[in-house]
């Protein structure tokens, strides 16, 4: 017989961090436990507050709901917990790592610290100071691809692109932006044509999500290719989720497993993705080293072909311990 237990934690800000939701200081998140004989295993629930889909009064009820039904059927606890994505997420970690022991959700040559995985570097928001000081660290860190957080000041956000475009071509520095909705419509379709002439790689988010048609319209005659995010948050039906790729038609999606139903969520989302020929990159939500670790475990095992979206621990003052390790862009388990 299984028993769980989950308890909250604050993760705290080494220095505030500017989002389109506004500035962070502190990262609420919730670790699952589930015990069994003598082993025991560790997840992560990774709400966000203002972003998930679940961020309701009744969360920590339902934490409670799945520690008293632990040893329901697997099936059962997947359609109660279908509108809690990160819920279920941290208990497919958590039976993961009771399964597998240590630190160890997917056993493979990166877990086992032979193997590693390519990411971005990701540039906060912020004024064009502090933006630019950002980049300045990555770029000497051994980043040859960074995103950038635009749709707060375009025009500012503009200069800082086009003066990293003078300094290096599109074969040195692979150039990512994520506008979190921040533009309308009409205002896209002027910025997508100034990122297509800065051989900008990609943007996510153009406009903000529930606008299918618009959004649509955008990807159909985008000059460079437009990534989905938010727009998948709260899209947890089967069907769902292919009409709402075969609607809108992106030219890649962003899989953030704690928004969207975990590990089997985003094996739907990649599943459909690359059946109509629509690329995706993986991407960490703030996320403590546990659920950091499990999310880069996951990821080696999809073979990811580009650089993904995974952060590094780092940010916090107080995150737990960690084999991860960021060796330049590469990011392995010592």
């Amino acid at each position: 017989m299984k028993t769980a237990t989950f308890k909250p934690y604050s993760l705290n800000f080494k220095q505030a961090s500017g989002t389109s939701r506004g500035v962070l200081t502190t990262k609420e998140t919730f670790f699952l436990e589930i015990s069994e004989d003598d082993k025991k295993g560790i997840g992560e629930c990774g709400i966000f507050r203002g972003l998930s889909y679940e961020d309701i009064p009744e969360y920590e009820e339902m934490l409670q709901w799945l520690c008293e039904n632990i040893n329901e059927n697997k099936k059962v606890l997947r359609k109660e917990l279908l509108h809690f994505p990160s819920i279920w997420f941290g208990y497919e970690q958590a039976m993961l790592n009771l399964k597998n022991g240590e630190d160890i959700y997917f056993p493979s040559d990166f877990s086992e610290g032979y193997d590693s995985i390519k990411i971005n570097g990701l540039i906060w928001m912020g004024d064009a100071d502090f933006m630019k000081q950002q980049i300045e660290e990555k770029l000497k860190e051994g980043f040859n691809c960074i995103k950038l957080k635009i749709g707060v000041d375009w025009k500012s956000e503009k200069e800082i692109i086009k003066e990293l475009r003078n300094k290096f071509s599109k074969d040195e520095l692979e150039l990512r932006v994520d506008a979190n909705g921040g533009f309308t419509f009409e205002e896209a379709k002027t910025v997508l044509r100034a990122l297509s002439d800065l051989d900008v790689h990609s943007i996510e988010q153009p406009i903000k999500a529930g606008q299918h048609s618009e959004m649509a319209e955008l990807c159909r005659n985008t000059p460079i290719p437009i990534a989905l995010d938010e727009e998948l948050i709260g899209v947890l039906n089967f069907d769902d989720k292919k009409d709402l790729l075969n609607q809108i038609k992106p030219q890649y999606i962003i899989l953030k497993p704690s928004l969207v139903g975990g590990f089997s969520g985003t094996d739907e989302w990649i599943s459909f993705a690359e059946s109509l020929g629509i690329g995706w990159w993986i991407t960490s939500a703030l996320e403590s080293n546990v659920g950091l670790n499990a999310i880069a475990q996951y990821t080696f095992t999809k073979k990811p072909k580009i650089p993904q979206g995974l952060g590094t621990g780092g940010l916090f003052t107080n995150n737990l311990e960690t084999r991860l390790v960021l060796h330049g862009d590469q990011l392995m388990m010592r």
